[in-house]
Formats: C-alpha cells, sequence, structure tokens
C-alpha cells in the first residue's frame, strides 16, 4: 500500500513540476516577444547550440555550447575550463530545469557571454528554450 501512495505522489509531483515548467517558459517566451522576437524555432536554437564561436581567451580555439554540455543533454556535461560536473540540462531528465525565470536568465547571461562573447538576443534565447525543451 505504501508503495502505490508514494507512486502516486511521484506522479503527481512529476505532473505539477511539468505543468510549473510549461508556464514558466510561457512567461518568459512572452517577455522575449515582448521585447521584439517571434516565430521561435527549435531548429534555430539546435544550430545556434552546434555553432562555433571564437574564443576570447585563445583565438586559436573555438567554442560552442557543446564543450560543456555535451552533445547528449540528457546526460551531465563537464565545464572545459574549471571541470565541474554541470547537471543535464534537458528538462525531461532534470525536472528542476527550465522551472525559475530568474535562473533562466541567469544562465543566458553567463553562458552566452562565456561562449559567444556577448549577451543573447531575445530571439535566440527563445530559440534556445524550444531546443531544450524538446530534449
Amino acid at each position: 500500500m505504501k508503495f502505490i501512495t508514494l507512486s502516486a505522489i511521484a506522479i503527481l509531483s512529476l505532473g505539477f513540476l511539468q505543468g510549473v515548467q510549461a508556464d514558466v517558459i510561457n512567461n518568459v517566451l512572452d517577455g522575449y516577444r515582448s521585447q521584439g522576437a517571434s516565430d521561435f524555432s527549435a531548429k534555430s536554437g539546435d544550430a545556434l547550440w552546434q555553432k562555433n564561436f571564437a574564443d576570447p581567451e585563445n583565438s586559436s580555439k573555438q567554442r560552442n555550447c557543446t564543450s560543456c554540455h555535451g552533445e547528449d543533454l540528457t546526460r551531465p556535461g563537464k565545464h572545459v575550463k574549471t571541470g565541474k560536473v554541470i547537471e543535464p540540462l534537458a528538462p525531461s531528465v532534470n525536472k528542476e530545469r527550465l522551472t525559475d525565470p530568474k535562473f533562466i536568465e541567469k544562465w543566458f547571461k553567463r553562458n552566452c557571454k562565456w561562449v559567444m562573447g556577448r549577451e543573447c538576443t531575445a530571439q535566440e534565447k527563445g530559440d534556445f528554450l524550444l531546443f531544450i525543451q524538446t530534449k
């Protein structure tokens, strides 16, 4: 009986987190639209995710999002400079991802600057979010 109750609680919690995640993402995307972005595309987000940018610390090297997060967003990544383990980015395996709008913005600010050498545009952020959400 305890197993059934715990399983039911886990399923209800999962549904709640997914609902919170969807609400947060929709609100964040609405904010990007209010900044002039439109027609977000997971395909564009994937292309941007794979794109190489010049490493501002070493012009003979390049960076991209997969440098630290890896090709498979359902698996942990590892920061190329610090070696710090990065929890999976995919919301399908990391239910806490994409549930806090402040953290989403902090993540974009830090990572866009590190990889791209600049902040992401609202359009790029929305495309990234759609891409990440599909994983």
